[in-house]
């Protein structure tokens, strides 16, 4: 498996035993961490530059809230595609950029991104658009996020408002065999 932007291990910690994983990140205080805490191998990475890894290296890569801060998010999902084995899978985040909070927000005039490390918006249909062609069995999950102060995002709601309302987008993504 590949974490890309592993930081400290914090969700690595759920997939990592039983599991080879490599890590990844630009941040290498976050790598030590990881490598202290999880005894994974580890890797210097700056998304942005050249792809080290293999064609067909490996079974799963997890690239959870890093598409945004990419200028150029389609190069790296590429990089991803030719690095899997066939039907390997593909799982990723992003913020959902498009939720209705944040169109409220936009209406009004005020700043609803406030990280200036995000380059990029994501909805679910961009999501979407960036992974066919390359992958199959695509599922796109909006989570978090709450309809109510009192109504979190949960399954069972009407489609609409859990893509209006939520605020990630979680994908799985098969590569086409």
């Amino acid at each position: 498996m590949l974490d890309l932007g592993c930081r400290d291990g914090s969700l690595t910690r759920s997939f990592a035993s039983g599991n080879q994983v490599i890590g990844v990140d630009i941040d290498r205080k976050g790598l030590q961490i990881v490598q202290k805490n999880l005894g994974i191998e580890t890797q210097w990475l700056d998304l942005n530059s050249e792809w080290p890894f293999a064609e067909g290296k490996f079974d799963a890569i997890v690239c959870c809230e890093i598409l945004e801060h990419l200028f150029f998010p389609h190069i790296l999902i590429e990089h991803i595609h030719k690095s899997l084995s066939p039907g390997g899978i593909f799982i990723g985040s992003v913020p959902n950029s498009f939720r209705l909070r944040n169109r409220c927000k936009f209406f009004l005039g005020h700043e609803f991104d406030k990280d200036p490390t995000h380059v990029r918006l994501f909805s679910t249909s961009k999501i979407e658009q960036m992974l066919q062609g390359r992958f199959s069995s695509i599922e796109i999950v909006p989570i978090q996020g709450k309809v109510l102060p009192f109504l979190p995002v949960v399954e069972g709601l009407p489609r609409v408002f859990v893509r209006l309302f939520a605020k990630d987008l979680l994908w799985r993504a098969q590569k086409i065999l």
